[in-house]
Order: structure tokens, then sequence, then C-alpha cells
């Protein structure tokens, strides 16, 4: 009787480590943005403060919500934890291994109608141990006066 009740907690212990860093896809990453849009219009602190702590299914596996101030592009909400240096930072300047600018195309959300989409592909580390740079897409949106992001890992 322990023996299989041993099997049975590594097994649910397997299954639980491996959906904790599951790779989301774009229509997860379309649908989180849409949902974190609709945070910051009920109640921007509140939302800014939940994408940043990666509660209220704003951390999914590895996708997460990221923002950015409007008037200054400095990054106010970001819950990956590999990337928590950039809060503060002017996400315009924001260049990938590559030295391709990838801050300046997420930010031309900024310019556009509010809920028009600008998608972005560029490198960028995932949440978790490994902080390699990888392959990532990222739809980002004006709301109010941030622009405000979710990507996924290809």
């Amino acid at each position: 009787m322990t023996g299989k009740f041993m099997i049975v907690a590594t097994v649910s212990a397997l299954t639980l480590s491996a959906t904790a860093f599951a790779q989301g896809t774009a229509d997860q990453a379309k649908a989180m943005l849409t949902k974190a849009v609709a945070a910051v219009k009920a109640d921007k602190a509140k939302a800014l403060d939940e994408f940043n702590a990666g509660t209220g299914g704003f951390l999914q596996g590895d996708l997460y919500v990221f923002c950015d101030n409007i008037s200054d592009g400095k990054v106010v909400a970001l819950a990956n934890p590999n990337a928590k240096n950039l809060i503060g930072q002017d996400s315009r300047t924001f260049k990938d291994s590559t030295g391709k600018n990838f801050g300046m195309e997420l930010f031309a959300a900024a310019n556009k109608p509010e809920g028009e989409i600008t998608v972005t592909d560029y490198l960028f580390p995932k949440p978790g141990a490994d902080k390699t740079p990888v392959a990532k897409e990222s739809f980002t949106t004006k709301v109010s006066d941030l622009v405000c992001g979710v990507g996924y890992y290809k």
C-alpha cells in the first residue's frame, strides 16, 4: 500500500512541475492580454500590483503581462522573475542578444489607437531557472496611459 502511494505522489509531483512552466500559445497570450486590458481599465493600481506579483492569473506557465508608461517608456509591470531588473528602465532602449531593438517595436503600440495590437518577434529569457534568450512573439496594445503586452515563447 505504501509503495503505491509513493508512486502516485511522485507522478503527481512530476505532473505539477511539468505544468508549472507549461508553454503558452499565441491564443492564450492574446486572451491574457485581453484580461489584462480589462483589469487596467477596472483598477489600474490593483492590476499593476497583480501583474508584478504574477497573481490573478497574470503569470501562467511562461505567459505573463508586462506594461510600460507611455509618458516615459519606463517598465511599471513585469512578472518574469528573470527580468525584474528591467522595472523602472526605459523599454524603448531594450535590445535582444542579436542587437534587435525590440523595445521600440513593442512600444509602437503607444502610437496606435487603443485596442489595436502590435506584434513583435525577438529573443528573451523565459521565466524559470534557464536565463538563455529564446524566440518570443509578443502582442502589445495601448490601454489608458500604458502599453501592455503578453508574449509566448515559440
